[in-house]
């Protein structure tokens, strides 16, 4: 089953956090252009056009944030948005932040009609 397809699981702590192998097989499953801090957390940068595209991906992604229970950080600025992923619970990465990352990525990739 692909990332995007699976769900977020919400944490409810107790649960150790993803290092090595099992953390880079998953950031191997995800798009080009997420990076791993420190085994800490997710990153990407996405570019538009304008900042009226940035806004409306900050919508869908926070959308879906709410829908699936899983809440990252999300900077915006002219033609830029950041997203940041974490299992604050645990501080630091579990699947679930692979999920949300890759389906991130479908989203973006369905409203751009790419």
């Amino acid at each position: 089953m692909e990332l995007a397809d699976k769900q977020c699981i919400p944490c409810r702590g107790g649960v150790p956090r993803l290092r090595g192998g099992p953390l880079e097989a998953l950031h191997r499953q995800l798009g080009e252009g997420w990076r791993v801090i420190d085994e800490h957390h997710l990153v990407r940068d996405f570019e538009f056009k304008n900042f009226g595209d940035a806004l409306a991906f900050v919508n869908r992604v926070g959308e879906m944030a709410e829908e699936q229970g899983h809440h990252p950080d999300i900077y915006l600025a002219w033609g830029k948005v950041r997203i940041e992923i974490w299992t604050h619970k645990i501080d630091g990465l579990t699947e679930s932040d692979f999920v949300f990352a890759a389906r991130s990525d479908t989203r973006l990739q369905s409203d751009s009609g790419k």
